[in-house]
């Protein structure tokens, strides 16, 4: 059994050149998605294709929310349609409370509270549980899903977000989410097998900060969410590639 990991968009928000920041883990068979920017299923669709894989959105079994800014979120609509109305099924959506809070009320209602069945029908009311099968992820312990155990804390963002550490296959991946540097952050993701953060400008984490660290933790490391002006080769630090399949 192993773990796998796919970079399916490695740019900030503000990117010319690559999609937002998300990417899919997948063991025993089953993929679950991290964050979903639109457009996510040809995200995942041009992704998969130079990885050699044939995995379209109806194969991602799950999706595992860091937090509600746009380019990790805006794609949950069209994810939700479509197992909605072309799959038959709600979408399983793990995130932390602090995360979900206004996901409904802030974030989709005003595009899925309501649905007309025919051209001369009233409008039917649905809620988030039409659509979404909502799993909460604690600080306190890991939260399964499937072959997935997945443990979260929070980062220094300007919202509710959520650092995420994955485990299936006996393998551990760390996620840093977007934040602000964090020495705390990187003790609890220095046991991970392979170490995914985020880098840039603003309040993000600077790569000369990750530069620093010890060598043998930045050899685990993989950079995402970077801008397309960021010099990369300055940190010493691998980069995710859209589309490079990596086993952890």
């Amino acid at each position: 059994m192993t773990l796998e990991l796919l970079p399916l968009g490695v740019g900030d928000a503000f990117s010319a050149i690559h999609y937002s920041s998300c990417l899919a883990l997948r063991a025993e068979g089953r993929w679950l998605l991290v964050d979903c920017p639109h457009p996510i299923r040809k995200i995942v669709r041009e992704a998969a294709r130079p990885a050699g894989l044939s995995l379209d959105v109806d194969g991602i079994a799950a999706v595992a929310l860091t937090h509600l800014h746009a380019d990790h979120s805006s794609g949950l609509e069209g994810l939700a349609y479509f197992a909605r109305f072309v799959l038959g099924r709600r979408l399983p959506l793990l995130c932390h409370p602090t995360v979900s809070k206004r996901l409904w009320e802030g974030h989709l209602a005003a595009g899925m509270e309501q649905l007309v069945t025919g051209p001369a029908g009233a409008p039917k009311a649905l809620a988030f549980a039409d659509y979404f099968d909502l799993q909460p992820l604690s600080f306190d312990g890991p939260t399964r899903f499937g072959p997935f155990e997945i443990e979260c804390r929070t980062t220094l963002h300007h919202i509710p977000t959520t650092a995420l550490r994955v485990r299936a296959g006996g393998r551990l991946v760390g996620h840093s989410a977007d934040t602000a540097w964090d020495p705390t952050l990187l003790d609890w993701l220095a046991p991970c097998d392979l170490i995914v953060h985020e880098t840039g400008h603003g309040i993000h984490t600077p790569l000369d900060r990750l530069a620093a660290l010890p060598a043998a933790l930045r050899a685990r490391m993989r950079l995402t969410h970077y801008p397309d002006d960021l010099d990369l080769a300055a940190g010493g630090i691998e980069p995710l590639v859209e589309g490079r399949l990596l086993a952890v």
